[in-house]
């Protein structure tokens, strides 16, 4: 979820909105409008582009106006604001005017930064809204959104939901507000994987699960379902070593410890210290060290060292599931 600064009032004189997660960004803008609506139905949204802000344009939008009415002014990508059009708007942010709302969308990172900079320095509530690039991340959006919306989902049914899904927060959020308006009670795996079981079954984390279970032939299957999806090789790679290495990393933990103190030490939410326990029941130290080797050279393949991609990836499946079979 977007992170806010202290100011958290939306009507604040200027909102900063930093990142670039197109979601949060637009739900950042969303919340600052809905906010002036709630307090003058009449509220003027005027959303720009740098191409639209010239200079003098931000003078002529945030003027006074006769029957003092409140206004809205969002420019997007303010990184690309022209060096005349940047100086205007550090000069309202010293000055900004009654019953007006500025709000900046900044990709963040060192273009425009000089704009940043002097937002913040003149006290601009800023709320964040960075790119979700780790699985970790995302499930905890997931998570959020549950809340948001006032109904309990199981840790399960998240990793689940992410791993059917995949990146795309937008079709996250969307499908989180499915499943709350369809489903009463609790969300559990069983429903995830009723609404969207063609697309977790195409999921690299399910190829993974499928092969370090020992599941070969169930592996393959959702390997081609998942190439024939277009999910990416190296997020299949990925998965099955993370897969593998989770194993590995719970073989060497010390026996009897709790879930929880295994969740601590290794890194890893409760479940799935369970669900991981549950896979490694056939594995010994050689098969792990044979998976990630197997694995190892799948990566080098999809990434270029190989013709065949596919071929790459049937071969890592096979070569884990049998691992996974080593103790028996």
């Amino acid at each position: 979820m977007a992170r806010k600064t202290v100011t958290d009032d939306p009507l604040a004189p200027v909102t900063l909105a930093v990142g670039q997660e197109d979601l949060l960004l637009d739900r950042a803008v969303q919340e600052v409008v809905a906010a002036a609506r709630a307090a003058d139905a009449d509220t003027d949204v005027r959303d720009l582009t740098p191409d639209a802000l010239q200079p003098g344009t931000l003078a002529e939008l945030t003027s006074p106006s006769l029957f003092a009415e409140r206004k809205v002014v969002v420019v997007r990508n303010a990184q690309d604001l022209s060096a005349d059009t940047v100086k205007d708007v550090k000069a309202y942010l010293g000055a900004p005017a009654e019953e007006i709302t500025l709000v900046l969308l900044h990709a963040g990172g060192a273009k425009g930064k000089g704009l940043l900079d002097a937002a913040r320095k003149a006290g601009a509530r800023e709320v964040a809204c960075p790119k979700m690039t780790k699985p970790a991340d995302r499930l905890a959006f997931v998570r959020g959104e549950f809340r948001t919306l006032g109904r309990s989902a199981t840790p399960e049914a998240c990793q689940a939901l992410v791993d059917a899904i995949g990146s795309d927060l937008r079709e996250l959020a969307s499908a989180c507000a499915q499943l709350t308006a369809d489903i009463e009670g609790v969300v559990d795996e069983a429903v995830v994987a009723r609404y969207y079981t063609g697309r977790a079954e195409a999921s690299s984390f399910t190829v993974a699960d499928r092969a370090v279970e020992g599941r070969a032939a169930e592996a393959l299957e959702a390997l081609r379902w998942a190439m024939a999806t277009g999910v990416a090789p190296v997020l299949i790679t990925s998965a099955l070593a993370q897969g593998v290495r989770s194993i590995g990393k719970l073989a060497s933990a010390p026996r009897g410890a709790r879930p929880g103190d295994l969740a601590r030490e290794l890194g890893m939410p409760p479940w799935k210290i369970d669900r991981v326990r549950q896979q490694m029941r056939g594995w010994s130290a050689d098969g792990v060290a044979v998976a990630l080797r197997a694995v190892a050279e799948a990566d080098a393949g999809v990434k270029g060292g190989g013709d065949d991609p596919e071929y790459a990836l049937e071969k890592a499946v096979v070569a884990v599931a049998r691992a996974a079979r080593s103790r028996r």
